[in-house]
């Protein structure tokens, strides 16, 4: 492949985050909110790397090619010919790191849509299908990739094509009426840890309700949301986890005993809840999580990642 040519002028793309599972949907439903990330980059003609960070993280977040969206950006040029001497990247945070709101997602997402923009073919030769295949490769799944590329509500797969795992999207339209109340805490949980306290085998009782709750979740998040409650009960994975986030799973619980469609976003410890209430309806659900939880009212994002 020839090397690719590059474009001078800087790139500036948003990310939306994304909650996955939305309860039973373990590693397929993804789901994005209007709350974004957003990176510029720029070819330098110098080699080296020029990274400002500022907003959530940004004292953690390596400046060097250690950073996961600079990983994610050379992985895309790799794909599309050679990396270039230099680049400028400027990353505004706004996604708070390690709470299941889909960060290292965005960092994903952002970094290869970026390495594809600045490249002067790349549109051509990286389809969106091939951005999500080569997101699903860094991030191990599809869930978030997959919603915050795509925006909306996602479902996502792998399969296996000629003896290769291929990761395929689906977009599910949203009832307009449905919004989200995220429950931020201060602590944060690894998602690999997270992944380590799910057990071998359940119950096949489980994942009968389990699968059936999934299925219902697409009648929900399209036109029932009244059956949104049902659909977000989860048998696979949550019970598992509550030795890491007690308090998030405390205040799941309690939500859950008031009627409210509440679970654990991703691998926690953020605790997702969707409503159809009004304005006075989200300011009381806000207060459920008291002084451990930052109750932030979101929209669902219709579009995934965006060049501005």
């Amino acid at each position: 492949m020839a090397k690719p040519t590059f474009k001078a002028n800087p790139i500036q793309v948003q990310v939306p985050a994304t909650s996955a599972n939305l309860g039973p949907g373990f590693d397929s439903f993804g789901l994005a909110f209007a709350m974004h990330d957003r990176y510029v980059a720029q070819i330098l003609d110098e080699p080296g790397l020029d990274i400002d960070v500022t907003g959530e993280g940004a004292d953690d977040v390596p400046r060097t090619d250690k950073n996961l969206l600079v990983k994610a950006m050379y992985k895309g040029f790799d794909y599309l010919g050679g990396k270039p001497k230099g680049v400028a990247i400027r990353a505004l945070n706004v996604i708070p790191h390690g709470r299941g709101l889909g960060s290292s997602a965005s960092a994903i997402v952002g970094g290869l849509v970026l390495a594809r923009a600045l490249v002067l073919t790349g549109t051509d030769k990286m389809s969106d299908e091939i951005l999500l295949n080569l997101a699903t490769e860094m991030e191990g799944h599809p869930d978030n990739v997959a919603a915050a590329l795509f925006g909306g509500a996602t479902v996502a797969w792998k399969d296996s094509v000629g003896g290769k795992s291929v990761a395929h999207s689906i977009q599910i339209p949203v009832d307009p009426r449905i919004k989200a109340m995220a429950f931020i805490p201060a602590g944060s949980l690894a998602t690999n840890k997270a992944r380590k306290m799910l057990p071998e085998s359940i119950q096949f009782a489980d994942a009968q309700r389990n699968s059936t709750n999934t299925a219902l979740m697409m009648h929900a998040l399209t036109i029932r949301p009244d059956l949104l409650f049902t659909a977000t009960e989860d048998f696979l994975h949550q019970s598992y986890r509550q030795e890491a986030m007690a308090a998030s799973f405390a205040l799941m619980t309690k939500l859950r005993a008031a009627g409210v469609a509440a679970f654990i976003s991703g691998a926690g410890p953020t605790v997702m809840a969707l409503h159809t209430g009004d304005q006075e309806e989200s300011e009381q659900l806000s207060r459920a999580g008291g002084a451990k939880f930052e109750g932030k009212s979101l929209e669902i994002a219709a579009r995934g990642a965006s060049l501005l």
